[in-house]
């Protein structure tokens, strides 16, 4: 099944939802449902093909993480709020040990350090435009586009309050992080099962 999005009419023909409306969507439907700048956003299950790399770059991203003792790595479905009008659901979130006061009971209130997001082929401008534009507002100060079709990772560092494209690797080549030293993947880990 393919992803698909489905938003509400542009701002100007209709109410800006918020927070308070995101909570009474409903839940267990198999419906992921995000609000970024008020605009309400909606997509079924993930293919497998995304599940697969989620499933895979979790588990190494949270090695690290754990035997590095730097914080803690979450996975979707997890509450990200941004903001009144911006509550998202990234696939893979990093939170630093110096961060954690954004953790709540609920949710997390605030920016991740590091967010990857798949990219679904219904999802490419909601994640390259939209979502980017919300994470580098916030101060993500690392994001990661992962395209299973093309099978390549693009890594985006925020400098001067601006994300820079820090680099584009294929599955035959490494990544590391410059938020996470001494962090590398060979990226044909993460889709050597797709």
């Amino acid at each position: 099944m393919s992803e698909t999005i489905v938003s509400t009419p542009p701002k100007t023909s209709r109410e800006i939802l918020t927070y308070q409306d995101y909570l009474t969507f409903p839940d267990g439907d198999g419906i992921k449902k995000e609000i970024i700048e008020g605009e309400l956003f909606m997509s079924p299950a993930p293919a497998l093909k995304h599940q697969i790399i989620s499933k895979e770059l979790f588990l190494i991203l949270n090695d690290f993480v754990r035997k590095n003792r730097l914080g803690e790595v979450f996975y979707a479905p997890c509450d990200v709020v941004f903001s009144n009008i911006n509550i998202m659901q990234p696939d893979i979130l990093f939170i630093s040990k110096d961060n954690f006061q954004i953790l709540t009971e609920l949710n997390i209130k605030g920016a991740p350090d590091l967010i990857v997001e798949i990219i679904s082929p219904s999802s490419r401008d909601t994640d390259r435009i939209y979502k980017k534009n919300v994470y580098q507002k916030f101060g993500v100060k690392e994001y990661w586009l992962v395209d299973p079709d093309e099978e390549i990772v693009e890594i985006w560092v925020l400098k001067n309050n601006n994300f820079q494209l820090e680099c584009r690797a294929s599955k035959d080549q490494k990544i590391d992080s410059q938020l996470l030293k001494g962090f590398q993947i060979d990226l044909h880990l993460i889709f050597k099962n797709v």
